[in-house]
């Protein structure tokens, strides 16, 4: 038995840890539950001091670790080997209060955020953060990512969510700042060198939210435009028209649409599927009947403007529910090829619609490319590409990630807008920061982490 796990055992007796046999039980990924999990053990702590105990006896052993959260894992930044420890958050689950007052949650990493988006509703208040993965991405997981979702352009990243932190170090330190103030202007604000770094600095184990007012009315529309330059002016309009109501702002590719609306896809189209782009769009406001004339009567001068060519708008809560699995359930798109490449980038607002044409059109000339569907949140310049191919070689693979990835320097854009480098992208860092800024995340990483053995070998090239 491995040194580490022998002194662990003695020292947390109640530790739970499953050994190299057991882990093929685990898959690596939400979506790849055919594979098995590499490492030496997962290790399941229950406590802040339990993760501290097994960082510090990993830092003096220079024991490897990476940890595991949900595992949506779309950049391979849980990915383990054989020589590794897994800290799997899964057990530090608990929602410690809800504090209606200072309008805050306080969870453990583990919790999963549709646990906290029902329990926030069941207080009668809101937690921002929404995404497709909300059943499965823990809260530390979305918080050393940085996650995004469908409200950003109303409500910001998770970073705009998180008022305290609570955190181990490589070294075992255990750095707890849970405060529930929005203004602290003390000294640098360390949580931030936490959030979105996914977890090369340090295991999150408890985080305060902001929680908001529950809105009292919802409401949405689906819509058709000519082109991206309407679905432009139709963002401003809205913005403008709802007076600070608008909560999502959604747009999918005619192709996109097309395969999310048609067998074997369960989803029937709100609208034909003979428009160029379409656009979901969301409101959230404070009266439900003054809200919805107001959605309505923009809606119809962007119609008599010929800003937009079609709209339907949802009258009930089935049609949001069925809205909103259309954009948010990609499983339709996955059955136009044996491979999938996904991507998660951003663009400047205004060169979206010429990047992405552009794009679209060079990966689907890609011998053994079936398609590329291009989504996202166009409000905060974030767009999706899934990409459909039958060879999963590497070399189409590395075809594709140039043709995606090329054009985002000439424009300022990003090659991960929301689901983090890990490993997969580790080698185009160089496409959205300078070399300077490189080598300062790596004199942080070395301060941190001078032995570097949490999650080694992501995000930094």
């Amino acid at each position: 038995m491995n040194t580490v796990i022998h002194e662990l055992k003695n020292l947390l007796p109640e530790l739970k840890i499953l050994l190299s046999e057991d882990l093929k039980q685990y898959a690596p990924h939400v979506w790849r539950q055919d594979e098995e999990i590499k490492g030496m053990a997962m290790l399941l702590p229950s406590t802040t001091e339990e993760v501290s105990i097994i960082m510090k006896q990993c830092h003096q052993h220079g024991q490897p670790l990476v940890v595991h959260g949900g595992l949506t894992n779309l950049v391979s930044s849980t990915y383990s080997t054989e020589g590794d420890i897994i800290i799997s958050m899964k057990r530090m689950n608990g929602i410690l209060e809800v504090d209606p007052e200072a309008r805050t949650i306080t969870v453990e990493a583990g919790v999963i955020l549709e646990e906290v988006l029902n329990r926030a509703k069941e207080e009668g208040m809101f937690f921002a953060v929404n995404y497709g993965a909300k059943g499965s991405a823990q809260i530390g997981g979305a918080v050393s990512t940085n996650a995004g979702g469908t409200r950003v352009l109303r409500y910001g990243m998770m970073r705009e969510q998180i008022l305290g932190i609570e955190a181990v170090l490589p070294d075992g330190t255990i750095v707890s700042s849970l405060k529930k103030i929005i203004k602290d202007n003390s000294g640098l604000d360390w949580k931030h060198l936490l959030i979105g770094t996914e977890g090369i600095f340090g295991i999150i184990t408890k985080v305060v939210l902001k929680l908001r007012e529950d809105p009292l009315s919802r409401g949405s529309a689906f819509v058709g435009v000519q082109d991206y330059d309407h679905a432009i002016r139709f963002l401003k309009r809205m913005d403008g028209g709802l007076g600070g109501m608008l909560s999502a702002f959604e747009v999918m590719w005619q192709d996109t649409y097309t395969a999310l609306t048609s067998p074997p896809s369960k989803y029937r189209p709100p609208i034909p599927r003979d428009y160029p782009m379409y656009v979901l769009v969301e409101y959230l406001g404070g009266h439900q009947e003054k809200d919805f004339l107001v959605f309505e009567e923009v809606l119809q001068s962007c119609i008599e403007e010929s800003m937009i060519n079609d709209a339907v708008i949802a009258t009930s809560h089935e049609d949001l529910k069925w809205f909103w699995s259309i954009r948010e359930d990609v499983q339709p798109l996955l059955g136009y090829g044996a491979f999938h490449q996904t991507f998660d980038v951003s663009i400047p607002i205004p060169f979206i619609g010429e990047v992405v044409e552009s794009t679209v059109k060079l990966v689907e000339s890609c011998n053994g490319v079936n398609k590329c569907f291009a989504l996202g949140h166009i409000a905060d310049g974030n767009i999706h590409y899934i990409i459909l191919k039958e060879k999963g070689d590497q070399e189409l693979t590395d075809q594709i990630n140039n043709i995606v990835y090329g054009p985002l320097a000439d424009y300022n854009g990003s090659i991960s807008a929301e689901h983090g480098i890990g490993l997969d992208k580790k080698g185009f860092l160089h496409i959205s920061r300078s070399e300077e800024e490189i080598q300062l995340m790596k004199k942080l990483k070395t301060l941190f982490d001078p032995k570097g053995i949490l999650n080694r070998g992501k995000v930094l090239p």
